[in-house]
């Protein structure tokens, strides 16, 4: 771990947008070959590698790196592999450890339907030329001598997108990917990345002319408060606002206005559901989607916090364009969904935002806090899981709606998982699913600065910090009934 990141993986991801965005600042950034090497170089002097086998290795993964910030990916994708940087990791899944007995009944070779399996001195042997990781000989073992080992992208990724090619390249299958962001984080070998929108944002700033042509607002994650160690959230505002931003805005007012909508659809139609899920994470909404459409009507209606609160700035201000700053990789996606793409201009991530600041030489300690607009307590608890059931629930009580939450908090998507499932088979013991497809919720985003269970207690604090715990509060200047809060096309 280098300084305050918690990764090597981050760190280098960190210097490549940083140097990116300081030579879009000088004016000396393009996209030609000799560019490119140069910022590897500047990344990478060398003589010693700091990471791989020699610095070439190392050099020439950078400038995939910076081609993923300047250039635009096969088909759009958020989620992609640096094909240079995979590790190949020679793992073979399945392997005989030392607590083969030998045993008679070989139910190991029995069960293989490739033949993988032979007996070799009296000891079980696969051959993973043969081998297709099927598992049974592990489940059939009455001795457990049969270990597994996944690869770290592989176990990590919940839903089965990450798959191995015939190299052993990792590759990801879009039809199952959520774009959680579970993989990026978890390869140890920064393989797996997230398109970097940097390059984007910048030039949205620049082309605005100072706030003259168009007013770039960004609308800011309340997991923020658990990110900037030793610096208060109104002062990475305050920073935002430095960067040539025209105003800064609380995600959580949109938060406030999703509590709302959220709760008046439950009551009204949980009789007949039987049982709603929350839609502010759009992982969760992906995986219910692609794994379970019978119960795409089960979803709320309701946009995100970020959708929400983008289309009420653009409602006040026809000149606005909306930047979201957060912690999440599937926004990235989210923004581009057709029924919701009239809303957020660009998404970057809490690491890029480090990026910038760093690149901008913006000292977040020395700047006079500002504020953001001012969400409830329940709005900034959106960012932590169990924030969203917290938030309906004191909504529903506060507009006198007569329902008692019984709910599911999923924390993560293995609990989303597992909720779905008792829901297909009619043992969901709950109204309502709040679906969260991270750790911790939004403070455990794949693109988070930190990734601490501490973060939890960072949210809460800010919440408490908040002037009002009433979410009903913000309707005053955010009226819903005048702003599109569902997630679909009218005419869908």
């Amino acid at each position: 771990m280098i300084n305050n990141f918690e990764s090597n993986v981050q760190y280098i991801k960190y210097l490549v947008n940083k140097e990116v965005a300081k030579r879009f600042f000088i004016g000396n950034l393009d996209n030609s070959i000799d560019s490119v090497r140069e910022i590897a170089e500047e990344i990478i002097p060398g003589p010693k590698a700091l990471f791989r086998c020699c610095i070439y290795k190392e050099r020439h993964i950078i400038e995939d790196r910076v081609r993923l910030v300047m250039e635009s990916t096969k088909d759009n994708r958020v989620i992609n592999v640096l094909d240079s940087a995979c590790d190949e990791c020679p793992i073979d899944r399945f392997v005989v450890t030392e607590a083969c007995r030998g045993c008679l009944g070989h139910k190991c070779q029995e069960v293989c339907p490739r033949g993988a399996i032979t007996i070799v001195n009296h000891r079980s042997y696969i051959n993973q030329e043969l081998c297709i990781e099927c598992g049974r000989c592990k489940q059939v073992c009455p001795f457990n001598a049969i270990s597994e080992v996944k690869r770290p992208c592989i176990r990590s990724c919940s839903v089965g997108a990450v798959k191995m090619d015939e190299n052993r390249k990792a590759v990801i299958d879009h039809e199952k990917c959520i774009s959680c962001g579970a993989c990026i984080y978890q390869c140890p070998f920064g393989a797996i990345v997230d398109k970097s929108f940097v390059v984007d944002v910048l030039n949205l700033l620049k082309n605005s002319w100072n706030n003259t042509s168009y007013h770039v607002y960004a609308v800011v994650a309340p997991a923020v408060s658990s990110q900037f160690q030793g610096v208060k959230t109104e002062q990475v505002y305050a920073g935002i606002k430095e960067l040539g931003f025209y105003d800064v805005v609380e995600a959580a007012i949109g938060a406030d206005m999703v509590s709302a909508f959220e709760a008046k659809e439950l009551a009204e139609t949980v009789e007949e559901k039987g049982w709603k899920t929350s839609s502010c994470c759009p992982a969760f909404v992906d995986y219910v989607e692609k794994n379970y459409p019978q119960f795409v009507d089960h979803i709320s209606t309701a946009v995100s916090p970020m959708i929400a609160i983008a289309r009420a700035i653009k409602a006040k201000d026809k000149k606005a364009r909306v930047v979201f700053v957060g912690p999440c990789t599937a926004k990235k996606v989210e923004m581009k969904r057709e029924a919701l793409k009239d809303a957020v201009d660009i998404v970057i991530t809490f690491e890029e935002l480090q990026a910038i600041f760093d690149a901008r030489e913006i000292d977040l300690v020395s700047l006079e806090p500002r504020m953001a607009g001012e969400a409830s307590s329940f709005g900034r608890n959106f960012a932590r899981t169990g924030g969203v059931t917290e938030s309906v629930a004191r909504t529903l009580e506060l507009s006198g709606l007569d329902l008692d939450v019984k709910a599911v908090r999923c924390n993560g998507i293995d609990e989303c998982i597992k909720a779905m499932k008792m829901a297909s088979f009619g043992k969901l013991d709950a109204n309502f699913i709040e679906g969260m497809a991270c750790k911790h919720g939004c403070t455990g985003g794949a693109a988070s600065l930190l990734h601490d269970a501490k973060g939890i207690e960072m949210i809460n604090r800010y919440g408490k910090e908040s002037k009002t715990d009433n979410p009903l509060d913000i309707l005053e200047k955010f009226p819903i009934d005048n702003i599109n809060m569902e997630r679909f096309n009218h005419e869908d």
